[in-house]
């Protein structure tokens, strides 16, 4: 059961709901991944207004995070022994902002020559999000950081097995002694070497910029849209919630749980199982006729 249930289904009083839970699910999932305003939201769903309502309700009650735990846990549950992660990996991603952001949480990134704002998530091994902040692009990564150890704290709280955390160059400085100290936890600096050329892999940072890809396949967050840093940090976490009841919806093979079959896997399956065709005989080649069996046929 992921969703809560209502008071007055369980006999605690109020009023019935105008719109069950799942509506309001699908039309904030749907103005998510199709980078809509709210007012163009269609017919089907129930009234903008609404809905836009609920986003917030969600957002300022803290429902929305706990949905999102409850994903994640069952995507864990899954996909590995472990329910709790033990490891992370925080990065750093810069995207322009619309013109409706305001200029007191926007600002330019030197290093990337973005204008708008930074979003700075802590993501486990296979990529589920964690924590998630939005800046100003023109806060640098330490200085966000120190912003974070609220958010950080918050995350050994909820995940006491978390022991180490992998970051960029740009997360040095009194975050490492902070984290070391006052959480118990280890900070390991994942930096790029002079003798680098070229495009290089980094080991572990690599699982938080898959993260980012897939946050890039719902198009309301291929600009920041959002009026308050904290409604962008919310769109993220709807984004990760539509990819994880997909990734929920995916049919468990029998052999390994954690991964479905591919189609190569299904297609040998089917040949396999499927009976051969029966064979049709080749049409026989006519006989020479003889002689009087020729004279029969012309009369």
């Amino acid at each position: 059961m992921v969703l809560p249930v209502p008071a007055w289904l369980q006999g605690r009083g109020g009023q019935p709901e105008g719109y069950c839970h799942r509506q309001m699910l699908d039309a904030i999932r749907y103005q998510v991944a199709g980078g809509i305003s709210w007012r163009a939201m269609p017919a089907d769903f129930p009234g903008w207004g609404r809905v836009h309502a609920s986003f917030c309700r969600r957002r300022e009650h803290g429902l929305i995070n706990e949905f999102h735990d409850r994903l994640r846990g069952k995507v864990r549950e899954r996909e590995r022994p472990e329910a709790e992660p033990t490891a992370g990996i925080t990065d750093v991603q810069s995207v322009r902002a619309a013109a409706t952001v305001p200029t007191s949480s926007r600002g330019y990134d030197g290093g990337k020559k973005v204008p708008g704002r930074k979003r700075h998530i802590v993501t486990d091994t296979l990529g589920l999000l964690l924590i998630a902040a939005v800046t100003a692009a023109n806060i640098g990564d330490r200085d966000a950081a120190v912003g974070l150890r609220t958010r950080l704290h918050r995350l050994h709280r909820l995940h006491r097995d978390i022991t180490l955390v992998w970051a960029d160059g740009g997360y040095t400085g009194g975050l490492v002694g902070w984290c070391r100290d006052k959480l118990a936890l280890t900070l390991e600096i994942v930096k790029r070497t002079d003798d680098m050329t070229g495009f290089v892999v980094f080991p572990r940072r690599w699982v938080a910029e898959r993260t980012f890809a897939w946050l890039m396949n719902s198009r309301r967050l291929a600009r920041d849209y959002e009026t308050l840093p904290a409604s962008s940090a919310v769109v993220v976490q709807w984004s990760m919630v539509t990819r994880m009841s997909r990734r929920l919806a995916r049919p468990e093979s029998a052999g390994s749980p954690a991964q479905a079959p591919s189609r190569a896997t299904l297609r040998t399956r089917v040949a396999r199982s499927s009976p051969a065709p029966a064979r049709v005989p080749a049409p026989r080649r006519p006989e020479a006729l003889s002689a009087h069996q020729s004279h029969c046929l012309i009369r």
